[in-house]
């Protein structure tokens, strides 16, 4: 006859071995994360003054996975003509992904007209400037946090807003 504390440590161990592989499985199949996609979706003039004004950029985000994404950071860097910061900074705000679903982000942003001279200037002569708009997105998820880049670019017209170029 055996010896009962053997015969638990040995139950115990295969008991062990039999979450570890669960454990090991469940995190494959979580291995399985696809990245969120960030395209920029728009831009638009909020309001301008004497000195300056307010444009809103928004961002299409789309969660793959089949859990939701919460998303913790988001920075952005916007120019406009020839490499002329318009706005930088960061959002802290969280904000919920759902899980195969989309989300519009709105990403407020106030400018002066000295930082944009020479855009300034191309506005008034061709009426319409090159816009740009740069960033990453840090989401949260079962598996870990994850930074994602995004960039879009396109033409703001004085007439007729923006048009966004896609990539």
């Amino acid at each position: 006859m055996r010896n009962p504390i053997q015969r638990r440590t040995k139950l115990a161990a295969a008991a062990l071995v039999v979450f570890a592989i669960a454990g090991c499985a469940s995190l494959g199949a979580l291995g399985g994360f696809q990245q969120p996609v960030v395209n920029f979706k728009d831009l638009r003039v909020r309001g301008l003054g004497l000195t300056g004004g307010s444009l809103d950029a928004y961002l299409n985000v789309y969660n793959p996975n089949g859990f939701n994404l919460d998303a913790t950071r988001l920075t952005y860097t916007v120019t406009v003509g020839d490499n002329a910061q318009v706005g930088t900074g960061a959002l802290d705000s969280r904000f919920t992904v759902q899980n195969k679903d989309s989300t519009t982000v709105r990403i407020p942003i106030d400018f002066t007209y000295a930082g944009i001279g020479a855009a300034a200037r191309q506005m008034m002569q061709s009426g319409s400037v090159p816009y740009n708009v740069t960033g990453d997105v840090t989401v949260a998820t079962p598996v870990g946090n994850f930074t994602v880049p995004y960039s879009g670019t396109g033409r703001f017209s004085a007439f007729g807003g923006a048009q966004n170029t896609p990539r």
